[in-house]
């Protein structure tokens, strides 16, 4: 009986000790933190562009993605807000990482096609999950060839921001605009202009090819606007860039810029500019690099769509054969036509990869994308067919594929205001980030502050 009314003694004590602790522990437990460690949250958020701001968005019902489109979960970035409590005496302050920057964008020259869309757009609505995200309509690069219908221009801009938008881009995870509404991509272009040898541009391939076909004519807005793509892309301190292949001699002209502009202005020299210990306009300490260098991304393979009536050549907007593109805003006639009198060939049932038959890897290709299938997948289902059957096939799969983001265009386009107000906050975004590059730029170059 003693031990018994011992081992109840020790066990009293031990229990009015541990309550003891785990009160003294809550009085000196933020509050923050005791709420975290309570029930459920009420309301779940996610961090809207992570890098710059601590703005939260609730989270939103979306639409059911079209055929073919697989969205990746969004991430939650969790963030303990500051408290400050009369117990702890203490303010928990958060660290916010800069996530990357990707920027890319689309001239608003013709129609946006498959090409557009399954090269460029849909790789973009993947990164916004994993990149602050800066996309524009570069309506400036769409008068380089000169002579351009002006009403077409405003016309087209407004279209391509709209089927950016349809095609999943979120406003609330990127920043949607268009490239005349930040000032700053003509200012710096002219900066970088005067630090780039003409040479430089005159290799560039696209120029030689084009010049040699317009003659005295050539603008020199062809000769110049890889400059212009350079500022486009050091202006927001870009990680990494979607280029295509054939694009990839741009971006080395653009890291060249971005290296001489940074060789003949950073560094020590830049330090001078200022009183030992000064920041630039931008707030940065002077020194070291002006222009980030960025990065080229190379879409996966596969995701290149050729033309209609053409396998071996990209499907392009400049082909004036109306065709030998699908565009995304096609009706569901102009599709069906369209595949019909699309180029094949007269060997019997389909195949990827064949260096001979380029038609049948072109089209198999887009049914891939447009159905989400894996390429051993489509063999099974259409590696038998004739063109006869399977051009149908391929026209349902294009129309189901396309016909959601036609109805979310639509939309889009009805909602008085909703497009401006989007492209209004983006221009906003990319004015803030742009603005303090510019300004570093003509810092370090010698140009007196502005007056404010």
């Amino acid at each position: 009986g003693h031990r018994r009314m011992h081992r109840v003694g020790i066990a009293t004590r031990a229990a009015i000790a541990a309550t003891t602790a785990a009160t003294s522990a809550a009085s000196t437990t933020p509050t923050a933190m005791r709420v975290a460690m309570s029930a459920a949250p009420a309301r779940a958020t996610v961090a809207a562009r992570g890098n710059n701001t601590s703005r939260l968005a609730t989270i939103r019902p979306r639409m059911a993605p079209p055929r073919g489109i697989h969205h990746a979960a969004s991430p939650l970035v969790c963030a303990a807000a500051p408290a400050t409590t009369a117990e702890a005496g203490t303010e928990a302050t958060s660290k916010t990482e800069r996530r990357k920057r990707v920027l890319s964008g689309v001239q608003p020259t013709g129609s946006i096609h498959l090409g557009n869309y399954f090269g460029a757009i849909k790789n973009w609505v993947k990164m916004q999950e994993e990149f602050d995200a800066f996309y524009c309509v570069v309506d400036l690069h769409a008068i380089t060839a000169g002579a351009h219908d002006p009403k077409e221009l405003i016309k087209s801009t407004r279209s391509s921001a709209a089927i950016y938008l349809a095609a999943g881009l979120d406003p609330e995870r990127s920043n949607v605009f268009v490239q005349s509404h930040v000032s700053a991509h003509s200012e710096l272009c002219w900066l970088l202009n005067c630090a780039t040898p003409i040479g430089w541009l005159e290799k560039m391939i696209q120029f030689k090819e084009k010049a040699r076909k317009a003659g005295e004519d050539v603008s020199v807005g062809l000769l110049d606007y890889p400059v212009l793509m350079a500022s486009d892309i050091l202006l927001y301190n870009a990680d990494i860039v979607p280029v295509g292949e054939d694009q990839r001699q741009h971006l080395e002209l653009t890291r060249d810029i971005a290296g001489r502009v940074n060789n003949l202005y950073g560094g020590g020299k830049w330090k001078k500019m200022g009183p030992k210990g000064s920041r630039a306009p931008s707030g940065r300490f002077r020194g070291g690099d002006i222009l980030r260098v960025p990065d080229a991304y190379i879409p996966e393979a596969g995701a290149r769509v050729m033309s209609l009536t053409d396998g071996s050549a990209k499907m392009s907007k400049s082909n004036p054969a109306e065709g030998s593109r699908i565009n995304v805003l096609d009706t569901p006639d102009e599709i069906a036509k369209k595949i019909k009198r699309c180029k094949t060939d007269a060997v019997e049932g389909l195949e990827f990869g064949n260096p001979e038959r380029p038609e049948a890897t072109n089209l198999l290709t887009i049914y891939q994308l447009c159905t989400g299938m894996t390429k051993e997948e489509v063999l099974r289902e259409c590696g038998a067919m004739r063109w006869g059957d399977f051009k149908p096939a391929l026209t349902d799969a294009v129309v189901e594929h396309l016909s959601p983001i036609q109805a979310r265009y639509a939309e889009i386009i009805e909602e008085e205001g909703y497009l401006d107000g989007v492209l209004k906050r983006g221009a906003d975004a990319a004015n803030e980030v742009a603005e303090k590059t510019v300004a570093d730029v003509r810092d370090a170059m010698g140009f007196m502050e502005r007056i404010r």
